[in-house]
């Protein structure tokens, strides 16, 4: 038997990235991830979606950007 974190459906959250607003639809333990990653540097949730957005290629879209962005900083951190 697998082990599953708590889950939940996509939540749509509206964010301003460079003056325009746009919302992205996310499961929870992403959102609180992102939380918690803007905590570690000193910043805002909303300035740290803007990061990853300005960093995403063009053809990759926010949502997918920001949860291969909380699974690369999750594998960096040790155990």
């Amino acid at each position: 038997m697998i082990d599953l974190p708590p889950m939940s459906a996509p939540a749509k959250r509206s964010v301003t990235i460079d003056g325009h607003r746009t919302s992205v639809s996310l499961e929870d333990a992403f959102w609180n991830a992102l939380n918690v990653e803007a905590r570690a540097r000193g910043t805002t949730r909303a300035l740290l979606i803007g990061q990853v957005d300005h960093a995403r290629p063009p053809e990759v879209g926010l949502a997918t950007a920001l949860r291969l962005f909380v699974l690369a900083q999750m594998q960096r951190k040790p155990d």
